[in-house]
């Protein structure tokens, strides 16, 4: 039977009951009806005829009291209204004792029409109508005791049919909502078993209707994704052994954590950089153990909502992994860190959610040692060629000299050419042990109140001559005022003649390199211009690489309009890039420039000096 049926059913089963009350009030109503209908009928007007005749008997038994010659009415009216009343009563007999005294009526009037003043004959006749109305009286009385006795019986009956009908329906009520409700209940609890990958619920309601058909599709349903469950669960597991394995056996040090960080594994490396055992992190809260550990503070940092302090001598670059120096096996060991999010999209959704963090500590002693020794070693070639070259040149400055003797032409040139290779390898020297001074991490910097101009001017100052024999003009605009920067002096200007050289070289003969700045929130911006080559744009963001090169837009290399090659050891971007971040400051190129090239960057404003004039 469906749904649809029982429902059905249960409607026509309550529209029954109201049918069978309505019908049995309905009985009843009609019962007392009939009974005050019958008393009213039967009895009342009796009574009435009775009454009517009792009045004419009076006036007859005063009008024979009273002499003929003082009566003021004549008896035959008297007579002939007990007369109607008498008809009357003899067709609503419907007593058992009122035929009697009806008919002893009827024969006492016959006498009473002959001699109208007969006291015995009205006497005879009063009795016979008292009979009468006794007669009806008590037809009443038993009358009126029959309907009470209905009405009784109509209570009863009510009552006990309402009752019946009440309990039923009550039940009905109870139950049959239960009936619709109970299995979607228990088939929602079952999905979200399922839900929650509880494959081994069941749904235990049994019906031959919808709701039966649902529960069997929903317990197949769930058989098969309990097989499939075991099926896989071997495997997942063997292949979480072997990841677990993995871990373990890994040189970096590895830390897991869930998406509310707390810790869910560690391997042999990271507990021993810890300085505690897995059992004493496994399962706990990751900033309770770092109120104790100053490494766990240290790592766990950077998924914390915890502002991160900023260094005072080299801003924070995000593109970089986290370099620790941590004491490990007797010496100082150097680790980066690396903090993986793990974000995973679940079965049946669309949008990925946090599952965790795996924390990554590499161990690069070995290279930072290396790196180390090959700065030593740059450091200290370029300061034992610095010697030699600067020999040199003082040696060709006096071969310049005429009172040692004239040169001819052929000789100058060999000399011109001597001096631009000894230039170059200082130019190199210069650019190695400044590359060494910033890969050893110590750059030293005297910071102070600098004005823009100063550092300009500086700069044009040195490269004027260079300009010069190229035909180049070197057009300087800055603003009428200009505050101060908190820079070294040194560096900055290296960079600004850095970019400047860059410029004079990739140049054509007789045409301009702009230099420009400008205030831009709490920096000052210094930028150089120049309409050489310029770069390729898959190369743009290379250019501050070390050792990078860029090619020029036309060609493998760029080379000035005079068709020569352009030289550079391709350190002097990336060590301005250096000196300029160590400054707390900004460098970039302007890639918004396709005819030649912008580069510029940006130093903090000093608050020492607020304003600088040119």
């Amino acid at each position: 039977m469906t749904i649809k049926a029982k429902i059905s059913a249960a409607l026509a089963f309550l529209f029954a009951i109201i049918l069978l009350m309505g019908g049995l009030g309905a009985y009843y109503l009609n019962q007392l009806s009939d009974d005050s209908q019958a008393i009213l009928q039967d009895n009342y007007i009796s009574l009435e005829y009775v009454g009517d005749m009792q009045r004419a008997l009076a006036d007859l038994r005063e009008q024979a009291s009273v002499p003929a010659s003082e009566r003021t009415a004549q008896p035959a009216n008297a007579l002939k209204e007990f007369e109607m009343s008498l008809r009357l009563q003899e067709a609503n007999v419907t007593e058992a004792g009122e035929q009697s005294p009806t008919n002893a009526l009827r024969r006492e009037y016959d006498r009473l029409r002959h001699n109208p003043t007969s006291t015995d004959v009205i006497r005879r006749m009063e009795q016979a109508l008292f009979r009468v109305d006794e007669v009806n009286r008590q037809a009443i009385v038993r009358k009126n005791e029959i309907a009470k006795q209905t009405a009784k019986d109509a209570l009863l009956w009510m009552a006990a049919v309402g009752t019946f009908c009440f309990l039923i329906v009550f039940s009905f009520i109870i139950n049959f909502p239960g009936y619709i409700a109970n299995p979607l209940r228990e088939l929602t609890h079952g999905i979200r078993q399922i839900a929650s990958r509880n494959f081994e619920e069941r749904l235990h309601f049994k019906s031959s209707d919808e709701f039966g058909e649902l529960a069997r599709s929903f317990n197949s349903m769930a058989h098969k994704l309990d097989e499939y469950e075991h099926s896989n669960l071997a495997r997942v597991l063997f292949e979480k052994r072997r990841i677990d394995t993995l871990i373990q056996t890994m040189n970096e040090g590895i830390i897991g954590l869930d998406e509310n960080r707390r810790i869910l594994f560690t391997n042999p490396v990271a507990c021993r950089l810890l300085g505690l055992t897995e059992e004493q992190l496994k399962g706990r809260y990751a900033p309770d153990v770092a109120t104790s550990n100053d490494l766990m503070r240290t790592l766990i940092r950077d998924v914390m909502d915890l502002p991160v302090p900023k260094p005072t001598t080299e801003p924070a670059d995000p593109d970089r992994p986290a370099l620790l120096k941590i004491y490990d096996n007797g010496k100082e060991s150097y680790f980066n860190k690396r903090t993986h999010t793990v974000s995973v999209t679940r079965t049946g959704e669309e949008q990925s959610q946090l599952a965790g963090y795996v924390i990554v500590l590499e161990n690069i002693t070995s290279y930072k040692e290396l790196d180390l020794a090959k700065t030593n070693f740059i450091a200290t070639v370029s300061h034992e060629l610095k010697t030699p070259l600067s020999s040199i040149k003082m040696s060709l400055k006096l071969l310049d000299d005429t009172r040692i003797g004239p040169l001819n032409d052929e000789q100058r040139d060999l000399i011109g050419n001597v001096r631009a290779d000894a230039d170059r390898l200082l130019n190199l020297t210069g650019e190695l042990l400044n590359m060494a001074q910033v890969e050893s991490g110590q750059i030293q910097l005297n910071l102070q109140p600098v004005a823009p101009a100063d550092i300009i001017q500086y700069a044009v100052n040195a490269l004027r001559v260079a300009a010069d024999d190229k035909q180049i003009s070197l057009d300087v605009s800055l603003p009428d005022a200009l505050p101060a920067v908190l820079a070294d002096p040194d560096k900055a200007s290296w960079v600004l003649i850095n970019f400047l050289s860059n410029a004079i070289r990739h140049s054509a003969s007789e045409s301009s390199i702009e230099i420009a700045a400008r205030t831009v929130d709490t920096f000052v911006e210094v930028r150089v211009r120049d309409y050489g080559t310029g770069i390729r744009p898959e190369h743009q963001s290379r250019v501050f690489d070390r050792y990078f090169k860029a090619p020029g837009l036309t060609g493998a290399s760029r080379a000035g309009t005079d068709g020569k090659t352009t030289g550079g050891t391709g350190l002097g971007l990336a060590i301005s890039s250096e000196f300029i971040r160590s400054m707390n400051g900004q460098i970039g190129l302007d890639t918004t420039v396709t005819d030649g090239a912008a580069f510029f960057f940006r130093l903090p404003v000093s608050q020492a000096l607020p304003y600088t004039r040119r």
